[in-house]
């Protein structure tokens, strides 16, 4: 894969924007990415994985937004391990969606069990295996989105799990929602999505159950982009796709989402994957 950074100004230890790029040499997918820490007096969160690795005789495209909170313990664990868990299952390649939901759930429970070290944050993910280009697994858990580009249509793959959607599970785990005005729905007052890997204080209140989407991959299928919500706060599904599918090269439509995101005034990391499964 080649990487580099936009820029090299460090926060927190981490580049506060990246991109890159890569990618197959068997099929004609290509990705790109790009990252930019937000206005908020605090360290880069955001996290992410684009690769394409051989697994088992089959490539896998492996990409994901880990979107961080009250910290960036939370992703970067994510970044490296919850992949590896999902490969790590014996019938992943039979049954991806099995393999999906029993590897977010081992994950997050290895996050909690090592809480004293990781601390009290958590994190949304939206995760994407692409299996030699031809069947894709979708799955997320928090408001990180994944839409797919088909015939120039947006078709969201994924679901925003916010706390006003999944209100009765909440009440019914003794929890609460808020609704301030000026503010956003937030689980017992703190926490703006509703499922979400650690945040070991509200975790009796929240899942961490992934949505998963499978989707085969035809010549209708042009492009999918994951991003965090710093992006989809601002921009609409459809505004996205029609952005991206201008541009070719999926480095450049990633550092164009961003840079269209930052436009519209979004505050929030804002993190961005675009790929192209034709050329």
């Amino acid at each position: 894969m080649d990487c580099f950074c936009c820029f090299h100004q460090v926060v927190g230890g981490r580049s506060s924007c990246s991109s890159g790029k890569g990618r197959s040499y068997l099929f004609p997918v290509k990705y790109g990415f790009s990252l930019v820490k937000g206005k908020a007096n605090h360290p880069m969160e955001d996290y992410h994985v684009a690769k394409i690795v051989e697994y088992e005789g089959q490539e896998l495209g492996l990409f994901a937004i880990y979107d961080g909170h009250l910290g960036d313990s939370v992703p970067a664990y994510l970044q490296k391990h919850l992949f590896s868990n999902i490969l790590k299952e014996e019938d992943f390649l039979p049954d991806p969606a099995n393999s999906i939901i029993k590897a977010y759930e081992t994950t997050d429970q290895a996050i909690l069990s090592h809480s004293s070290d990781l601390g009290r944050g958590g994190s949304t993910a939206v995760t994407a295996i692409l299996i030699n280009n031809q069947n894709l697994w979708v799955a997320n858990v928090g408001d990180s989105r994944a839409v797919l580009s088909r015939k120039g249509v947006a078709i969201q793959m994924t679901i925003d799990h916010e706390p006003n959607t999944e209100r009765g599970f909440i009440e019914n785990k003794g929890g609460f929602v808020s609704n301030m005005p000026g503010d956003v729905a937030r689980v017992n007052g703190q926490l703006a999505v509703s499922r979400a890997f650690g945040d070991k204080n509200l975790k009796s209140h929240l899942r961490s159950d992934p949505d998963v989407h499978p989707f085969d991959i035809n010549s209708d299928a042009e492009l999918l982009i994951l991003a965090s919500d710093g992006l989809w706060k601002v921009m609409a599904n459809q505004e996205a796709v029609d952005i991206a599918r201008r541009i070719k090269d999926p480095q450049k439509a990633a550092k164009k989402l961003v840079a269209e995101a930052l436009n519209k005034d979004s505050k929030d990391d804002i993190s961005c994957i675009v790929v192209r499964f034709k050329g």
